[in-house]
């Protein structure tokens, strides 16, 4: 085992898929889980039915409900929780942290309340040893595909190239490509963002509008985030990658995709209230529609498609309405994606 030890906190369909992969990698990983129901089945069939069903946890999977144990001692810990939770439970992660823990964000989304990304979050809550040693992964990566040890790529972000080379070292296997990047902006971005595409691209399935109209929100939803990423920081060849479009193709065309199936729910006439009262699993692009809007106003971006899948989303809009509204929009000349002298109606 190269990679020391290793622990998962968040046992949601993507953190157990991690932890199935982490001892592909040769980890005996700890794996935090938060339901005491769930706990007491994960331990008792070594399956995860509410979140991964028909993967079965190897034996090497330490299923623990208390956070100090999964934590403590730990040389790797990743954290995959939802955004929208992500900074209390770093907040209760941080004091427990090994000397040296190198902490690694799986989430993706953006924080409603003060639009910051996820490894900004642990950057400010982390002790300043700790927020040194943080890193991202990210990229198109289904967890019932990784879970079932199927061929995936994704990205491993961190200003340090040495702790990125160090995780893709101890993590990466033949069936699971990693490869590193430093643009940890436009990795984050990249993954938040896609998932208001896929509610988009969902809406247009949904209507049964087509694959012309399917590949056009897609084009346009790529050179939408590749706008609001360079205007935040990003790099426009990030976003053409893994991070970027990658994870867009996947997360909009998947019929796995948690996005993309509640566009398509939209649009067959099912409220947010009673989609979200059907699922236990969160689907990130609904909090990321209003965080996404909030930063392209404050960075003078224009996103219709943000814009209107966020008016489906809390303004009761019509979806046929909202996707009618981005197609008929007025013509105009095809600008490069991150051209930041687009005008306002872009």
């Amino acid at each position: 085992m190269t990679g020391g030890t290793l622990s998962i906190v968040g046992a949601g369909a993507w953190g157990t898929a991690l932890a199935v992969q982490a001892v592909r990698a040769g980890f005996a990983p700890r794996l935090w889980v938060f339901e005491p129901e769930l706990l007491a089945i994960v331990r008792a069939t070594a399956e995860n039915p509410w979140y991964l069903p028909g993967v079965r946890l190897p034996d090497a999977v330490e299923p623990l409900g208390d956070l100090e144990a999964v934590v403590g001692s730990t040389d790797t810990v990743v954290l995959v929780v939802p955004s929208h939770v992500f900074r209390c439970m770093a907040q209760a992660v941080a004091p427990h942290l090994a000397p040296g823990a190198r902490v690694l964000s799986a989430a993706k989304g953006i924080e409603e309340s003060r639009l910051a990304r996820m490894s900004e979050i642990l950057t400010e809550v982390l002790p300043p040893a700790h927020a040194r040693r943080v890193a991202v992964l990210s990229g198109p990566t289904f967890a019932h595909e990784v879970g079932h040890g199927r061929p995936t790529a994704a990205v491993l972000a961190s200003t340090d190239p040495d702790l990125g080379r160090s995780l893709q070292s101890a993590l990466a296997t033949p069936t699971f490509r990693l490869y590193t990047q430093r643009d940890v902006t436009g990795v984050e971005l990249g993954g938040a963002l896609k998932n208001v595409m896929a509610i988009a691209t969902g809406i247009a399935d949904g209507l049964e509008l087509g694959y012309n109209a399917r590949a056009a929100l897609l084009t346009r939803g790529l050179a939408e985030i590749t706008r609001l990423g360079v205007a935040l920081g990003a790099r426009p060849r990030t976003l053409a990658g893994l991070a970027g479009l990658g994870d867009l193709i996947l997360t909009c065309t998947g019929d796995l995709s948690r996005n993309r199936r509640l566009g398509i729910a939209l649009a067959r006439g099912q409220s947010l209230a009673e989609w979200q009262a059907g699922t236990r699993s969160v689907a990130e692009g609904v909090r990321t529609a209003q965080a996404g809007l909030a930063l392209a106003r404050r960075a003078g971006v224009a996103v219709p498609v943000i814009e209107e899948v966020a008016a489906v989303l809390f303004e009761r809009k019509a979806p046929r309405e909202a996707l009618l509204a981005l197609l008929s929009r007025s013509a105009r000349r095809e600008e490069e994606p991150y051209d930041l002298t687009e005008p306002a109606d872009a």
